[in-house]
């Protein structure tokens, strides 16, 4: 298996000894995740922050976790600046990616489609747009699958015409640095996912550890 993250130091060790500085779609899931991720790939790229996210129920949890990301980006700072960009809240997509396999596990098949989803969008965007590179913050989660994540990345990239940034961002203490950031920035951190199903979830492990 590929170790994402040398892949990516070798990419970006490239990139400073060329002295280029290209640009990049960032697909962001949320504030705390990205944190990090923008922390550290803003001394190699021109980012353009993407928030994609169908998943998040309900429009209220989606529209706070928008404004979270928005507030994030204005407040640290960048070597390069970082622009926003929204896509379309579009739960029915979700919805009809996640038939029948509403009982499914978190970390299954309904989670590696949610992935599909996120970055076909991200890497529509990402060639609409003329970009360089697209990828996403979603592995810098324990609970995310970065293997499934980068090889969906690599067929999206095929597909469009625009290179995966292969990445994990979970390595090298990325998950610590990003608690750390949240609470320097006073981040709203939720206790789950996005979707009904993994707030679901996320309820009925509370529910069981009070016991």
């Amino acid at each position: 298996m590929m170790n994402y993250q040398k892949e990516l130091e070798k990419r970006l060790a490239e990139f400073e000894e060329k002295g280029a500085v290209p640009t990049l779609l960032l697909h962001c899931c949320c504030a705390p995740c990205s944190s990090y991720v923008l922390e550290y790939l803003t001394n190699h790229f021109h980012i353009t922050a993407f928030f994609y996210n169908p998943n998040i129920s309900e429009k209220a949890e989606y529209d706070k976790r928008a404004a979270e990301l928005k507030r994030l980006i204005s407040e640290q700072p960048h070597r390069y600046p970082v622009k926003f960009l929204e896509g379309a809240y579009e739960p029915e997509r979700f919805y009809d990616t996640a038939k029948g396999l509403e009982d499914v596990p978190e970390g299954g098949e309904r989670c590696f489609r949610c992935y599909r989803l996120r970055l076909a969008e991200a890497a529509d965007e990402a060639a609409k747009g003329g970009f360089d590179y697209f990828t996403t913050t979603l592995s810098i989660s324990p609970l995310k699958n970065a293997q499934k994540l980068n090889e969906i990345g690599a067929e999206e990239a095929e597909r469009v015409g625009v290179p995966y940034l292969y990445s994990d961002f979970k390595k090298k203490e990325g998950y610590k640095r990003s608690i750390v950031l949240s609470q320097t920035y006073g981040l709203y951190r939720q206790n789950y996912c996005g979707c009904v199903f993994s707030k679901r979830n996320a309820e009925s492990t509370e529910k069981s550890t009070k016991k």
